[in-house]
């Protein structure tokens, strides 16, 4: 493969590591005909963009040769301990670059937990002499990718595993005694995260929820559409969760009326596309909100998570 004449030693720019399936959305929102793509990589000279549909991005990567895979790992091994491969091309001879670096951690984790506080490197092979890493990246996680010791029993969904993630990466959660609304709710995975953690939860949806979920204390389930129902009949709330099926811009005119309102302090809510489609418009509008910010989960499907807290 042939490099472009960016990927130098003088190379400035960002790589972006695309979201499981959606190679095709992050370049659309890069937009830009510099580009070089390897696998699920995409590497962009000068920018310093934040797109929304990365698993990972990769805030400061160089370029430099090597000879051999030791000298390409000591290379990286005095930068610093934590680098995760991105196997793009030379496939075999990432693995052995990777197998002489410090291991990293692969066991998946207990929700909650502390994220790590050293930076998490990662590095690909664009040919078998030139290597691209940062030392720096938008995710603490190898590759983006976070694994949780999943609970196959009581939550009546997996998209638990979504509200674990977000918390995770924020630092920060409902507590006991804050007052949740989950929009949306049935059959009450999230919800069922929000009792474990001590919150009650307004659970609202047209659908009812689990049984064992709507049985607990900390429940409150309206059999309601929860778009039509007028903040004020609500009361404030803490947190504002959705994690409903709809057209992104429906959503977005429901968040805008709770914002209106005053009566939500936090909001998480799941943007989810149609079809195979990107909404790129109604997703700038969500991104344009004051103090807002849109990520693609490592459990999100077609979907963005926006929040602000």
């Amino acid at each position: 493969m042939t490099l472009p004449g960016f990927l130098s030693p003088a190379f400035t720019g960002r790589a972006f590591h695309a979201a499981p399936g959606f190679l095709h959305h992050l370049k659309t929102e890069l937009n830009s005909g510099d580009l070089f793509e390897a696998g699920d990589l995409l590497v962009a000279p000068h920018s310093q963009q934040t797109p929304f549909w990365t698993r990972n991005t990769w805030l400061d990567p160089f370029v430099a040769t090597f000879d051999s895979i030791s000298q390409a790992a000591n290379m990286l091994r005095a930068i610093q301990r934590n680098w995760a491969p991105c196997p793009v091309q030379a496939h075999r001879r990432t693995a052995l670059i990777s197998d002489a670096l410090p291991p990293l951690p692969k066991k998946p984790r207990p929700f909650p937990f502390a994220l790590p506080d050293v930076p998490m490197g990662a590095f690909a092979l664009l040919d078998p002499h030139t290597l691209l890493a940062s030392p720096t990246c938008s995710s603490p996680f190898p590759g983006g990718e976070i694994q949780f010791d999943e609970n196959h029993t009581d939550p009546p969904s997996r998209a638990y595993l979504k509200l674990w993630e977000i918390f995770t990466r924020l630092g920060v959660h409902p507590r006991p005694g804050e007052r949740c609304l989950d929009a949306g709710a049935s059959p009450g995975g999230w919800t069922w995260v929000l009792t474990q953690l001590g919150a009650d939860v307004l659970a609202v949806d047209r659908a009812p929820l689990a049984p064992h979920i709507a049985a607990s204390p900390q429940v409150t389930a309206w059999q309601r559409n929860a778009f039509t129902l007028p903040p004020e009949e609500v009361g404030p709330v803490d947190w504002l969760f959705s994690d409903v099926i709809c057209y992104p811009a429906a959503l977005l005119r429901w968040v805008e009326t709770w914002l209106a309102s005053g009566l939500a302090a936090r909001f998480v809510c799941t943007i989810k596309m149609q079809g195979t489609a990107f909404d790129r418009e109604t997703t700038a509008r969500f991104a344009a909100i004051p103090g807002s910010h849109i990520v693609h989960l490592w459990h999100n499907k077609h979907e963005l998570t926006w929040y602000r807290l």
